[in-house]
């Protein structure tokens, strides 16, 4: 991450480190949005459905189904400068299946020795090996929102800036919220909350929706899975409130961690604090979507592999919190 304002430089050549710019999300916000995903996390969570969003620095990435083969091409293996690519055991079928008799050779990643230079990445011309994370400027950003503003002005779109955690590039985040309201872009910010506060307000009167992550109330518990407690989260989000930011709150649904009666009654009176401060609550039932991508990244941490909670169980949830009054949605 090269996030940088000391050295001069105009906020519109601010530099963060992207992993994904997406087009015509419809998850992350209301109407129809470009959705733009920072790398770098100071959570850990064992069910992320983004892990290459967690580190900060552009990484490699290895998926195997793209590879041609070391008959075909094996340039990775003289272009690393630290001899992590090797031939592999795997064998895959060629190209044309069973009509082609024939099997390639995939290479190997020793993780161990990768240190992420893309050297290899470079000479793949079937892109197995890539590079996960570019840096961008705001102004390249910008200019690839504006794209879709026809989407946004006739959805009531905007702009999202995702993770990650967006606030721990926080000089690039608030560089790109002050160039995108200038623009007149609506701005929604999903962010897990945990950030220092000072951050958060300057960025307060460029936010029009906070999308806020609870993950658990219980600070032990929360910090058990995740490395982090969930005090200054909830403070946090005491404080966007006072200060008059509108919040969509988003509970995911993670089996035997934070669904009990307990927590989620937790959730809903917590949530009731808030007031008008909070537009509605967002269920995200637990899926293993993360987990073949963790294949692909040099990864450390716990990997969590549960099986989702049945739709009975959501709707129980659901009609707890309902309860409190509150709007809730199953995503």
């Amino acid at each position: 991450m090269k996030e940088s304002s000391a050295d001069g430089r105009a906020p519109s050549d601010l530099t963060g480190t992207i992993y994904d710019i997406q087009g015509f999300s419809v998850q992350d916000g209301p109407g129809i949005r470009t959705t733009v995903f920072l790398k770098g996390c100071p959570l850990r969570c064992p069910w992320c459905h983004s892990p290459e969003s967690q580190r900060f620095d552009i990484q490699l990435s290895w998926q195997a189904r793209k590879c041609i083969g070391l008959e075909l091409c094996g340039l990775c293996l003289n272009a690393c400068p630290r001899e992590a690519l090797s031939p592999g055991e795997m064998t895959v079928p060629a190209a044309g299946g069973a009509a082609t008799g024939g099997e390639i050779r995939l290479v190997q990643v020793d993780w161990g020795r990768c240190d992420d230079c893309g050297a290899c990445a470079e000479a793949c011309p079937a892109g197995a090996l890539s590079m996960w994370g570019k840096d961008y400027t705001v102004t390249e950003v910008v200019e690839r929102v504006l794209r879709d503003r026809p989407f946004f002005e006739k959805s009531g779109g905007g702009a999202t800036i995702s993770g990650g955690e967006p606030f721990s590039q926080s000089k690039f985040t608030l560089a790109l919220l002050r160039a995108l309201k200038e623009q007149g872009i609506h701005t929604a910010v999903d962010t897990t909350g945990y950030a220092p506060w000072e951050v958060i307000e300057k960025a307060l009167p460029y936010i029009d929706l906070f999308l806020l992550d609870l993950k658990h109330m219980d600070g032990a518990s929360h910090k058990a899975a995740m490395g982090v407690p969930s005090e200054l989260i909830l403070e946090n989000a005491r404080r966007i409130a006072a200060a008059g930011g509108r919040m969509q709150i988003r509970v995911p649904l993670i089996p035997r961690y934070n669904d009990s009666e307990e927590n989620i009654h937790a959730v809903g009176g917590f949530v009731k604090e808030l007031g008008d401060a909070v537009t509605g609550v967002q269920l995200l039932p637990y899926h293993a979507m993360g987990v073949p991508k963790l294949e692909r990244i040099k990864h450390e941490g716990p990997i969590l592999e549960a099986t989702p909670l049945s739709d009975e169980q959501v709707e129980r949830i659901k009609a707890i919190l309902d309860g409190y009054g509150l709007v809730v949605t199953i995503h």
